[in-house]
């Protein structure tokens, strides 16, 4: 079974990511267990998957938290996709579904981004990740989790900037 890190500890991933489809979304068959599913697979089968608590979902780089923002705290796990490490757009979107909507459940990191990222992306809400890579070495991304002891600025893991923390 493939692991990743959550709340900084590596364990075993328990839920299957089920890809964005090629054709109708309506006809994707969602199989049994826990499954995180594209957006647009649950936008379409919303009335049949609705009592499921067993069902995530994920937004690509271009799906916007808005699109599923007043319900987030329905889902028990939330990812936010990487297309490529270069591209940031989920930062943001982490961030707007902790802060503006207060998701609470598990916010996940998938595809593309870099042991580098990790650090930020906790600062943005993200407190699981798993990496597109199987060869990701996670012993050595969970140190990167603690690359930085303190930071200036408030965020979603440290709501009070450092001047006020001080005070």
């Amino acid at each position: 079974m493939p692991k990743l890190i959550k709340d900084g500890v590596i364990v075993e991933n328990t839920w299957e990511l089920i890809a964005k489809p090629e054709g109708d979304a309506a006809e994707v068959a969602v199989p049994a267990g826990q499954v995180i599913l594209p957006l647009s697979v649950w936008k379409a089968q919303q009335a049949t998957l609705a009592g499921r608590t067993d069902v995530g979902v994920w937004l690509d780089s271009d799906e916007i938290a808005e699109d599923i923002g007043e319900i987030a705290n329905c889902f028990p796990v939330i990812g936010v996709n990487f297309p490529g490490f270069m591209d940031g757009r989920a930062f943001s979107t982490a961030h707007i579904l902790r802060q503006r909507y207060g998701f609470t459940g598990e916010l996940r990191a998938v595809g593309n981004f870099i042991r580098d990222q990790l650090c930020y992306l906790r600062r943005c809400g993200v407190n699981a990740f798993a990496f597109a890579n199987p060869e990701a070495d996670l012993e050595v991304a969970v140190k990167s989790l603690a690359d930085f002891s303190e930071y200036y600025q408030a965020s979603v893991d440290q709501p009070l900037p450092l001047f006020r923390r001080r005070a």
